[in-house]
């Protein structure tokens, strides 16, 4: 397939785009720069511009472009984190509609954070939205590929859960405190975290390209631990203790609104639809994918 890709250079791009060139398919770049090759084409997801021309002919979307959920969050980061998908999802799915051809899918980016802070329940696909600022951003990121969907596009939305890799994402931040004994659990310990290893993430990206499979689907290994058993497990992979902790209060001091969604809710998610399409995770068991992620 010749497959369009929105935010190939940040942390699940930059795994992903190698691939799908490995698994024999064609990769087109979409990136706010001046095209580098013909491998490229120009968007501004901002200006509402796009190079609808290059666009012809591709068979499948990948749209994983947004800004970084990972600092403090301010009025204008809030609103930065949800005009760059809401806006970039509603260009993409609008100027896919239009094509002469539309493609077959496009498969989009999502997140958790959809469900919001629901204690012990499992959450599938089917589990109603939860409250926050990021419940609210991901269902406008979502309805925002409508017109896609109304084109006769399957469209997709991977919930990712927490992505864990030695190189980004959570677990490099996690990692510095924990090599020197300086990590523990935060808040309570008894909030759910729910994760996934990168490698299964490119792996469900293209099960997902290839299967008929759309709406939301939930990317997160069926091993969710508790807050405070996550960080055990982590201590023994690294050899190190565990027993400094971080305080509900400390977190929302430093991190505020941010570190209370991402790190002191409770998401016990389940990928009850790639499972029921037949896809198995390599990574299943969080102490031997940490064990893995951090022998590389």
């Amino acid at each position: 397939m010749r497959i369009a890709v929105s935010g190939s250079t940040g942390f699940i791009g930059s795994a992903l785009v190698p691939g799908l060139l490995g698994a024999g398919h064609d990769v087109v770049r979409l990136v706010r720069r001046d095209p580098a090759g013909p491998d490229e084409l120009r968007w501004n997801p901002a200006g509402g511009t796009i190079d609808t021309a290059g666009l012809e002919g591709i068979d499948a979307a990948v749209h994983l472009a947004g800004y970084n959920l990972g600092r403090r969050w301010t009025a204008s980061r809030k609103r930065r984190i949800r005009e760059s998908r809401v806006d970039g999802t509603r260009l993409l799915a609008e100027t896919l509609a239009n094509l002469p051809t539309p493609p077959s899918v496009l498969v989009c980016a999502s997140a958790m954070g959809y469900y919001g802070d629901r204690g012990d329940e499992v959450l599938d696909e089917s589990a109603a939205r939860g409250t926050g600022f990021l419940a609210d951003v991901v269902a406008e990121w979502e309805a925002a590929a409508d017109p896609a969907r109304a084109a006769g596009i399957r469209v997709a939305h991977l919930r990712h859960s927490l992505v864990l890799a030695p190189r980004g994402g959570a677990l490099r931040r996690l990692l510095l405190p924990a090599r020197f004994g300086l990590a523990g659990r935060i808040g309570s310990g008894r909030q759910w975290w729910s994760w996934v290893a990168l490698d299964d993430v490119v792996r469900a990206y293209l099960h997902v390209l290839e299967r008929p499979v759309s709406g939301a689907v939930n990317v997160a290994a069926p091993d969710p631990r508790r807050n405070a058993d996550f960080v055990k497990a982590l201590g023994r992979a690294l050899h190190r203790p565990t027993l400094a902790p971080f305080p509900t209060v400390a977190v929302k001091v430093v991190l505020g609104e941010m570190g209370e969604e991402l790190l002191l809710e409770s998401k016990r998610v389940v990928s009850a639809a790639l499972e029921a399409d037949g896809f198995s995770f390599r990574q299943p068991s969080l102490p031997e994918a940490l064990d893995a992620l951090l022998s590389r």
